[in-house]
């Protein structure tokens, strides 16, 4: 089924190719990682390569870390991995995905065959979920937490007030471990029927090349899951950065990178109040590691920043959004210094 959006575009593209000399605030994982640390331990495993891959060590640590048993735990290949599972496994008749906000979800399931529904949440009401926004029938919802490209923080009560009996909850906290306190998130909540919670470890440590995440879910469902997993899903250099990764020295880690994230978010969102008289827009309060941001002639923007070296993420291809949408990585102080200074040369530019 063709969709008016392509919603197979990443941020990654901004950066292949010709913009791989560009500074990068289009895609949306932790600048300076992974960590000498961690790098230090995966280059560590491949000593082990001969063998195959064990999951449990990594498994049983997740569970751990969230307090559950490991029958809740499924590891995959990145979070986009359990997108496919869940639209491959889950007999759903009627899905439903909440938009604007990461678009793999929905291109899985219309590629394993689905008629997908979409909620529209609106930029008058600040991209929040409404009570009574999703139909009752949906008998599979999707939502992010924090919702990538909004950057909007959804309470978590509100969240889990969307379960219903023989409905499948699908919570994508991809960037919950950005958000100081991990406040609202529902992972190892098992109150909630029928939730299933995405994480993923390539955003906070610098993992994307690697692929890791994971599922926490009902047994049953994470049952269901790992019946439509291939063989050995999770590389073993990904399964000891799994297990490093929840550990409690990195989950302080994270956790003073958080704060960090949070101040440098901060400044660049003052840094981007100033040219309000010139229209841009930003979506407030923005909780995640990234900001979603309004201005007139944002296309022509984009080009003259990419001329002046930087990347940023287009909206158009998120349903909900338009061209006038962009969205941009949070960055260290001083980077972002130099990208709100190409930033009012590309508006200059663009008005010319």
């Amino acid at each position: 089924m063709r969709t008016e959006h392509d919603l197979r575009h990443h941020g990654d593209a901004e950066v292949r190719d010709d913009g791989a000399a560009l500074v990068d605030l289009a895609v949306n994982v932790r600048a300076d990682t992974p960590p000498v640390w961690l790098r230090e331990l995966i280059a560590g495993s491949l000593g082990s390569l001969a063998a195959y891959p064990d999951g449990r060590a990594a498994r049983a640590a997740v569970a751990a870390r969230h307090g559950v048993p490991v029958e809740r735990v499924l590891l995959t290949a990145g979070a986009a991995e359990a997108f496919v599972l869940l639209a491959r496994a889950l007999k759903v008749r009627q899905p439903v995905v909440v938009h604007p906000q990461f678009t793999e979800p929905e291109a899985a399931l219309r590629d394993a065959g689905h008629t997908v529904d979409r909620v529209l949440l609106r930029e008058e009401d600040g991209f929040r979920l409404g009570p009574g926004a999703v139909p009752e029938d949906a008998d599979l919802v999707v939502i992010g937490n924090p919702t990538n490209p909004t950057s909007v923080l959804h309470p978590a009560d509100t969240i889990a007030r969307l379960a219903r009996p023989g409905r499948t909850l699908v919570v994508d906290e991809a960037f919950m471990d950005a958000v100081p306190g991990e406040r609202e998130a529902l992972a190892g909540r098992t109150d909630v029927p029928g939730l299933v919670v995405l994480r993923s470890l390539t955003k906070t440590w610098g993992l994307a090349g690697l692929r890791v995440g994971y599922v926490l879910a009902a047994p049953e469902t994470i049952a269901e899951l790992e019946r439509a997993q291939p063989l050995w899903p999770v590389s073993t250099p990904a399964l000891a950065a799994a297990e490093a990764c929840v550990a409690p020295r990195a989950l302080a880690e994270a956790a003073h990178a958080a704060h960090r994230g949070a101040a440098d978010r901060a400044h660049l969102v003052a840094g981007l109040g100033e040219f309000a008289p010139d229209g841009l827009r930003v979506v407030e309060p923005a909780e995640g590691p990234f900001v979603l941001v309004r201005l007139p002639r944002a296309a022509a923007v984009r080009r003259h920043l990419r001329d002046l070296g930087f990347a940023v993420r287009r909206g158009d291809t998120f349903p909900g959004l338009g061209e006038e949408w962009l969205r941009l990585a949070v960055r260290d102080r001083a980077t972002v210094n130099t990208f709100l200074q190409a930033l009012d040369q590309a508006m200059t530019l663009a008005r010319a």
